[in-house]
């Protein structure tokens, strides 16, 4: 695997790869993955099932030399156990990090979980480009895929903000006491928590009790002083987190994600605000899709992210299965949920992905401030869908009209024409006293300036212009049950200001003027 990021440190990497939670949380941010152990992982399994080191090639950007390293781990100890570190050189000045391990897989089993798992991943990042290879003994079932960069926008990096006093529990108040260099419990207060200012912190330790001063040493607090701070937190009403310091995919890029891979027929997107959970912000952004040549199976397809990564199992008792299934009234929205082919998308992102099960595999759905954030994205998006249905509805519904007309203009014409022609045969024997305008209309039947093919071209205007006027009219109309019914007019095929109503008995004897 090789990427073009900004690579790791040379003296960082024996760390980062050989030695399990290396890393640490003393602030919170936004990362991507569940665990913080995923190239750990690939390595443990690499010792169990090929035993065979891992190699990593890394280059900071402006570096001279590429850092490369051969190692596995010892599990018992927790260290690193490294084969080869040493720089060499760069002569291409590259920048970033490859990472080769072989491990012991069964492709035909989870090649379809594999090749989804691909896919997902460039629907939420259009701006990366990945090259999947898959080489085989039988050259026949090679697979070499490639999903391609769509845009260079790519997401803010996600900033390191302090903890929220109502999300911190007793023992990470304790670690933050120890790794603090706060001398007091004043600067502590102050320092080491979002949204407490100076006059916050001293109405805080006016009411942890006479034991507690702003002059307090931090270091001293005993463990029932510590506790009566956590109480206080979870008493106290403190402003909510921003959520400046998260970086969501943002609604163009999941837009163009979507489009990318899966080409439906129409799609929308929304990207909500912060909200907060238990002192934790988060963002829900989601995109709902109708068609679409790559959605196989028809009814809902829902793609979960979580910090833009997809979650592939234990979709049943997430929040996002259970509200697009239960909680969203699809047929509202001239949408038909077993029928159609609809495609779910529900990003979530924050410094704290409240994750269920020990897989942290789904989201649960049992957090009311998340659950309503989806509810709403979603809706947003079918609200946007709805609009562009009902235009789609309306189109072919004029096109019908349009047909059912036209279907008729050839009988109209020939009945029309007859009468017409038996009028002006009786008007040239008889004689007969009529309206100048109508024995005009007669003469020219008899001259043959009005014909068949000049009476067929005037109705098919007619129906254009007629089918035209009522679709502007029915579109800009809300809540109508029927189609609006209107007198219709022909114009004159030798004057401009002349038109003959054709709900008028004798429309025809002044067809023509």
């Amino acid at each position: 695997m090789q990427d073009n990021g900004r690579g790791m440190p040379h003296d960082d990497i024996p760390n980062m790869f050989g030695r399990v939670l290396s890393g640490t949380k003393y602030g919170l941010k936004q990362t991507r993955g569940k665990f913080g152990l995923g190239a750990k992982m690939a390595l443990i399994w690499s010792k169990m099932s090929t035993g065979l080191p891992i190699e990593i090639s890394s280059s900071m950007m402006g570096q001279n030399y590429i850092s490369f390293c051969r190692l596995d781990i010892d599990i018992h100890r927790n260290i690193p156990h490294i084969h080869l570190h040493e720089k060499r050189d760069n002569k291409d000045r590259w920048h970033g990090a490859e990472i080769q391990v072989v491990i012991e897989g069964n492709w035909t089993t989870y090649r379809s979980k594999i090749l989804h798992y691909m896919r997902q991943m460039a629907v939420i990042t259009p701006y990366a480009q990945f090259l999947f290879k898959f080489v085989s003994d039988a050259p026949d079932k090679n697979v070499t895929i490639k999903f391609a960069r769509r845009t260079d926008v790519m997401p803010p990096v996600p900033v390191e903000t302090k903890h929220h006093p109502s999300s911190v529990d007793i023992l990470l108040i304790k670690r933050l006491i120890a790794e603090t260099s706060k001398q007091n419990l004043m600067q502590f207060l102050q320092h080491e928590f979002v949204n407490i200012g100076k006059s916050l912190a001293e109405r805080l330790i006016g009411e942890m009790g006479p034991e507690f001063s702003p002059k307090l040493a931090v270091k001293s607090l005993t463990d029932q002083q510590i506790v009566r701070i956590h109480q206080l937190f979870r008493q106290a009403k403190f402003d909510d987190p921003s959520g400046d310091c998260l970086s969501p995919a943002g609604e163009y890029n999941l837009r163009l994600g979507i489009i990318k891979e899966l080409h439906p027929d129409m799609v929308a997107t929304y990207s909500g605000s912060a909200q907060v959970f238990e002192g934790h912000p988060f963002i829900v952004e989601a995109g709902v899709s109708v068609g679409g040549k790559d959605v196989k199976q028809q009814g809902l397809n829902i793609f979960r992210f979580a910090n833009r990564i997809p979650l592939l199992f234990e979709q049943g008792g997430d929040v996002v299965t259970r509200t697009a299934l239960k909680r969203i009234s699809w047929s509202s929205y001239k949408i038909n949920q077993t029928q159609d082919k609809i495609g779910v998308f529900v990003s979530i992102v924050s410094t704290k992905i409240p994750f269920k099960g020990t897989g942290k595999e789904y989201i649960g759905d049992d957090i009311s401030e998340i659950a309503s954030a989806v509810k709403s994205a979603i809706k947003q998006c079918c609200i946007q869908l709805k609009s562009k249905i009902v235009k789609k509805m309306q189109a072919r519904e004029q096109q019908e009209r349009k047909r059912n007309l036209s279907k008729y203009i050839p009988d109209a014409t020939n009945a029309v024409y007859d009468v017409l022609k038996e009028m002006a045969k009786s008007h040239a024997s008889k004689k007969k006293r009529i309206e100048e305008r109508d024995a005009d209309i007669l003469q020219n039947v008899s001259d043959q300036l009005i014909t068949k093919e000049t009476l067929k071209e005037k109705l098919t205007q007619h129906v254009e212009k007629v089918d035209y006027e009522m679709a502007l009219e029915y579109a800009t109309q809300s809540g109508v049950n029927e189609e609006p019914r209107e007198d219709m007019y022909l114009q004159s095929l030798y004057a401009k200001s002349n038109f003959f109503d054709f709900h008028s008995p004798i429309f025809v004897f002044r067809l023509f003027q």
